[in-house]
C-alpha cells in the first residue's frame, strides 16, 4: 500500500501539475539512451507549458532502437522510439509501467507529461513511468500520403465530413476513399507496412528487453490502447506483470469487421446526459435558461445541427456546417470537464453571435473542425489492422445506416474511416490473426465508464469473457476512460492492482467525485490525501 507521506508528495505534485508469439528474446540488441528533454524533438511550446511539472517530477527523455521490420531478422534496418520517463517516488522502482492513451495515430509522450503526476498516485508510486510515440506518430516513421498541402486539406476535409450531412455526402466519402487509397498507395507504401499494431505490440517488448528489468510487461492503454495492450497480451501472454485497460474497444470488430458498430451504443445517451446535468446545474449550464424539460432544450440543439446542414455560417475564416457542430459536440464527449465549454458554444450558436463576435466561440471546438484529431496516421493504422475489405458502395451503405441508427450523434461521423479501411490497398507486414482467449502469467484488470461515449461497457465485459481471471471495474459517470472521472474509489482499486496484485470483486462500481458542471479534478480528490 502507498504510505501516506508518498501519497501526500504525490498529490501536492499532481496538483502543481499474429498468432502468438513463439518467443519475445531480441534478435539484435535494444539500446535504450536518456537525454535532457530540451534536447528533445517536443515541442518547444509544450516543453515551455509543462516545464514546472517535468521539473518537479525529473522527467527524463531517451530513445531505444528496434527493428523496423519483426519480419525480417535479418535485416539490419532500425528506428527509434522517442519516449517519456518519470521516476518512481519511491526508489528502488518495482519496476517500469508504459502506457499508450489512444488514437490510433495519437502520440504518448505528451499524454504522459500531461497525466504523470497523477498517474504516479493512482499507480501508486512505486514503478516508474514511460511512453513513447507510437509508429507513424510523432517523428517515428511519420506517414505521409500526400505531396502537396492542397491535397492534404482536401483530405481532411473529407475525414470530417458526416455521412448524412447531404443526400452527396456518402457518395462523395465513397468517392474520396479510393483517392485517399491510392495516394496512401503510390506515396506511402515504404512505411504503412510497418505500422500495424501487431508491430507496436512488439515494440512493448523490445522496450521492456531494453528496460532490463525482469522482462515482464506492465502497461495501461486506453481507448485503442486497450486494443494494443490486448494483441500484446495475446501474443505475449507469459510476459504480462499486470495491465489496465482502461475504455476498451471490442478487438473482434477492430481487427475483423467493416467497423466497431458497438463502440458508439452508449453515444447518444451522454449527449441526452448534456441537457439533463445542464438544468440541474443551472448557474453552470450557459443553455439551462432556454428550457425547464431536457428533452426539449435537446430538441433545439437538433434543430440548430439540421439548420446548419442546410445554412452554414463562418466563425472567424471558418466555414461552420453541420459536420462542424457534431464535430465539436464529438470532440466534448470525451470528457464532462468540456461540457460547460460545449453549451456556452452552443449557447453562442443559437444567439448568432458566435459568426458575429468568433472571439468568445471556444478555440477548442473550432480545433475540431479543422479536423486537428484526423490524419493519416489514424488511417494508415487503423486501415492496415484492418482485414475486412470490399468493393461494394451498397454494403458501406449498409454499414452507414447502421451506425446512424445506433447513434445519431456520432454514427455518421465515422463513415469516412469505414470507407478508407474498406477501400485500402496497402497491407502490413503483420497483422495480430489470432484469437483472444487468453489466459495472462497474471490477470488483468479492465474498467469502463457507465457512460462513456467512445468504448461502451459492453466491450470491457465481451473482452474479459475470453481472458481468463480478468476483472471489469465500473465506474459510474460520463466520460471516455476513468481518468476523465476523478474517483476517490478508482484511485483506491488502481493502487491496490499495481501495488498489491489485488482485483477488485467481480461487481465493483466506483463512485466518482467528478459529475458534469462541478469542475472537480484529480487535484480536488488528492487534496483529502493531505489530511
Amino acid at each position: 500500500m502507498i504510505s501516506k507521506s508518498i501519497a501526500v508528495r504525490l498529490a501536492m505534485l499532481a496538483v502543481a501539475v499474429t498468432t502468438r508469439a513463439a518467443s519475445t528474446k531480441p534478435s539484435t540488441e535494444r539500446i535504450l539512451s536518456y537525454y535532457p528533454c530540451e534536447n528533445s524533438t517536443l515541442s518547444p511550446l509544450l516543453l515551455e507549458k509543462l516545464r514546472e511539472p517535468m521539473e518537479a517530477l525529473n522527467m527524463k527523455c531517451g530513445n531505444v532502437t528496434v527493428p523496423l521490420d519483426y519480419t525480417a531478422p535479418e535485416s539490419d534496418d532500425t528506428i527509434e522510439l522517442e519516449l517519456v520517463s518519470v521516476p518512481a517516488a519511491k526508489q528502488p522502482a518495482r519496476g517500469t509501467i508504459m502506457f499508450n492513451f489512444g488514437g490510433p495515430g495519437a502520440t504518448a509522450r505528451d499524454g504522459l507529461i500531461a497525466l504523470a503526476g497523477t498517474l504516479l498516485v493512482v499507480t501508486g508510486g512505486e514503478y516508474n513511468l514511460l511512453a513513447f510515440d507510437p509508429r507513424a506518430t510523432g517523428t517515428t516513421i511519420p506517414v505521409s500520403c500526400y505531396e502537396n498541402d492542397l491535397d492534404t486539406l482536401e483530405f481532411l476535409r473529407t475525414a470530417t465530413t458526416a455521412g448524412y450531412s447531404s443526400d452527396t455526402a456518402l457518395g462523395k466519402i465513397w468517392a474520396g476513399a479510393k483517392i485517399h487509397a491510392d495516394a496512401c498507395l503510390k506515396n506511402a507504401n515504404d512505411t504503412l507496412p510497418y505500422i500495424s499494431t501487431a508491430f507496436v505490440a512488439r515494440d512493448l517488448m523490445s522496450v521492456v528487453d531494453a528496460l532490463d528489468e525482469d522482462g515482464m510487461l506492465r502497461f495501461w492503454g486506453v481507448s485503442y490502447g486497450t486494443t494494443l495492450g490486448i494483441t500484446a497480451a495475446a501474443m505475449f501472454p507469459d510476459k504480462i506483470d499486470k495491465m489496465v485497460l482502461d475504455g476498451v474497444q471490442n478487438p473482434h470488430h477492430y481487427y475483423h469487421d467493416i467497423t466497431e458498430f458497438d463502440q458508439w451504443t452508449n453515444s447518444d445517451r451522454a449527449f441526452s446526459e448534456i441537457f439533463k446535468t445542464c438544468l440541474e446545474n443551472p448557474d453552470q449550464c450557459p443553455l439551462a435558461h432556454r428550457n425547464k424539460n431536457p428533452r426539449h432544450l435537446e430538441k433545439t440543439i437538433w434543430k440548430l445541427i439540421d439548420a446548419l446542414k442546410y445554412r452554414p455560417i463562418t466563425i472567424g475564416g471558418i466555414l461552420f456546417d453541420h459536420s462542424g457542430i457534431k464535430n465539436m459536440i464529438a470532440g466534448a464527449l470525451y470528457d464532462t470537464g468540456r461540457w460547460q465549454s460545449l453549451t456556452a458554444n452552443l449557447e453562442l450558436l443559437l444567439t448568432g453571435k458566435a459568426h458575429t463576435d468568433p472571439s468568445k466561440f471556444g478555440s477548442d471546438a473550432l480545433t475540431t473542425v479543422l479536423g486537428a484529431p484526423v490524419s493519416t496516421a489514424l488511417t494508415g493504422i487503423r486501415c492496415v489492422d484492418k482485414a475486412y475489405r470490399t468493393h461494394s458502395y451498397d454494403e458501406f451503405e449498409a454499414a452507414s445506416e447502421e451506425l446512424h441508427s445506433i447513434s445519431r450523434v456520432y454514427g455518421d461521423l465515422t463513415s469516412p474511416l469505414v470507407a478508407d479501411c474498406a477501400r485500402w490497398k496497402v497491407e502490413p507486414k503483420e497483422r495480430y490473426e489470432g484469437d483472444f482467449n487468453v489466459r495472462t502469467k497474471n490477470p488483468v484488470l479492465l474498467t469502463g465508464n457507465r457512460g462513456d461515449a467512445h468504448t461502451p461497457l459492453i466491450s470491457a465485459y465481451n473482452v474479459s469473457a475470453t481472458f481468463k481471471g480478468s476483472v471489469v471495474l465500473e465506474v459510474d459517470g460520463f466520460g471516455h476512460g476513468s481518468m476523465a472521472l476523478p474517483s476517490k474509489c478508482t484511485m483506491k482499486n488502481m493502487v491496490a492492482y499495481w501495488t498489491k496484485g489485488k482485483l477488485p470483486a467481480h461487481g465493483t462500481v466506483c463512485e466518482v467525485e467528478s459529475r458534469p458542471f462541478s469542475n472537480i479534478t484529480w487535484a480536488d480528490v488528492f487534496k483529502g490525501l493531505e489530511s
